[in-house]
């Protein structure tokens, strides 16, 4: 496995997988205690350092684990985790958010949990829609300087806060707001629009979750087994299949899979990864195995690489609409306000 930092702001080494623990724990549809091992140590045996873990995942339970695990190793990994919320049947008010009093109270319990004195990233896990920017950002300073996180980060926030925050981080000179988490596979590539162009000029390291789409581009559904995506309403569809596009993506990963005697897995990764090296900051996947035999197949992709000809056909069918402005300038620099020519040189075409 290779190594990257994670984004530009910092010297941080992350692994070019990071192991996602939110099946780490005793619940029925969950890895276990003995097969969260499994995985944890499959995981090691290839190279891997980092991992995405919080205080959500399995009620605790997975940060209790995950430090069980890492034991006197623990500096040898990197560990992200994040806060916001409670799946405590007691929730009061003051007891969930963004707040500075959460981050400080949901952190010693992580850190309890964890078994250590510090974790290197931690991020506010969602917007909660009170707490002003501010404060989040003086928080995590607070925290640094007590040597309790080494970096700060956001996960599920919108391209315009985030950006807020990058600036206000790089104005101050003292805390460099290092990364942030988003969905991202070739079934959701929504944060093309604006998060992955804004995270490339801030230079912040983007991590990925859900790069399967929830299993959807495993085609396990299709086949009848059960999954995440399973409990979903309406049963006459496919699970995760809520769209004529989605259905198209499958199918071009299920044809791909097969013109190159490889599986679904390892295409939909290949794509990820072949993306993540073009992009101007660190990409990364979060991988959330449930079995040694899940990460097993995901490893095999880091030997995976598809031809020009199926990247190409991959990006055409998952590709989005990026809608306004993107497409009004584009089409006004391609073809001139009157129709007959271009206000450039060359059209402007989206960033991504």
């Amino acid at each position: 496995m290779r190594y990257q930092t994670f984004g530009r702001h910092t010297g941080l080494r992350v692994s070019e997988y990071v192991l996602g623990t939110a099946n780490f724990g005793s619940a029925p549809a969950a890895a276990g205690p003995e097969g969260a091992r499994a995985i944890f140590e499959q995981f090691v045996a290839a190279g891997g350092t980092t991992i995405d873990t919080s205080n959500l995942y399995q009620d605790g339970e997975a940060e209790t684990i995950l430090g069980k695990l890492m034991g006197r190793e623990r500096d040898d990994y990197v560990v992200i985790t994040k806060y916001t919320g409670s799946r405590s049947a007691q929730i009061g008010p003051g007891t969930t958010g963004n707040s500075r009093k959460t981050m400080f109270r949901s952190l010693e319990e992580s850190l309890r949990r964890l078994g250590t004195d510090y974790v290197d990233v931690f991020m506010p896990h969602f917007p909660d829609g009170v707490t002003p920017l501010p404060e989040i950002l003086a928080g995590l300073e607070d925290l640094v300087r007590a040597g309790k996180i080494r970096y700060g980060g956001l996960s599920n926030f919108p391209a315009w806060r985030i950006a807020d925050a990058a600036v206000r981080s790089e104005l101050s000179g003292r805390m460099s707001l290092v990364g942030i988490q988003t969905e991202y596979s070739l079934a959701e590539r929504s944060a093309e629009r604006e998060l992955l162009p804004m995270a490339e000029a801030h230079g912040l390291g983007v991590a990925l979750y859900s790069p399967l789409a929830g299993g959807l581009l495993t085609g396990k559904y299709r086949h009848g087994e059960r999954g995440r995506l399973s409990a979903r309403p309406a049963a006459h569809v496919i699970a995760g299949e809520d769209g004529a596009q989605r259905t198209a993506v499958l199918d071009a990963v299920l044809a791909v899979a097969d013109e190159t005697g490889t599986g679904p897995i390892q295409v939909a990764l290949a794509w990820l990864r072949r993306r993540a090296a073009c992009a101007g900051t660190s990409m990364i996947p979060v991988l959330g195995p449930r079995t040694p035999a899940h990460l097993a197949g995901y490893l095999d992709a880091l030997n995976v690489e598809l031809s020009p000809h199926h990247y190409q056909l991959l990006d055409e069918v998952s590709a989005i609409r990026f809608g306004a402005p993107y497409e009004d300038v584009a089409a006004a620099l391609a073809h001139g306000t009157d129709g007959d020519r271009g206000l450039l040189d060359e059209p402007l075409v989206p960033v991504i």
